[in-house]
């Protein structure tokens, strides 16, 4: 898998974790040689889990919570190697990046999608979007994409400021 340290301590499991692998061991013991849908298998569970007591849960809980309490003594010893990369600090206060053209775009004609069809999903208003986006001709692509450019050329000489002021620190 990933390039992680093999001392690492193993990530604590959630209450549903615990609940999946119980289900496939069950799975397991009654058909010991069949081959497993991990899509199929993982909907049943989702589905028998969403229909479970929280009394039922219960069992899975308690598992997660003596994980967690496992997994938090085990990281207190543990100390990562050296020279390992951390996680780069984000500055809250660093510029955003600017949006692209076709995000220009969808701020201009998202009212006007959601007027014209109230009860549309964010997820259908961005596919309507996308397609009016990739339907337009160049010259209606134009204003937008200048725009974009001079704001991507205005968040450059920012943060090439920034650079040179952390640089002179």
């Amino acid at each position: 898998m990933g390039g992680g340290d093999p001392k690492k301590p193993r990530g604590k499991m959630s209450s549903y974790a615990y609940f999946v692998q119980t289900c496939r061991e069950e799975h397991k013991k009654k058909h010991p040689d069949a081959s497993v849908n991990f899509a199929e298998f993982s909907k049943k569970c989702s589905e028998r889990w969403k229909t479970m007591s929280p009394k039922e849960k219960g069992k899975f809980e308690d598992m997660a919570k003596q994980d967690k309490v496992r997994y938090e003594r085990e990281m207190k010893n543990y100390i990562p190697p050296k020279g390992q990369k951390k996680k780069r600090f984000k500055d809250p206060n660093a510029p955003k990046r600017p949006p692209s053209a076709f995000f220009l775009f969808c701020a201009d004609f998202r009212p006007k999608i959601k007027g014209e069809h109230p009860g549309l999903t964010i997820g259908d208003t961005a596919k309507k979007l996308g397609e009016m986006w990739n339907s337009s001709r160049a010259e209606d692509k134009q204003p937008y994409e200048k725009k974009a450019a001079k704001l991507k050329e205005k968040y450059d000489k920012v943060r090439s400021h920034e650079q040179v002021l952390f640089l002179n620190k």
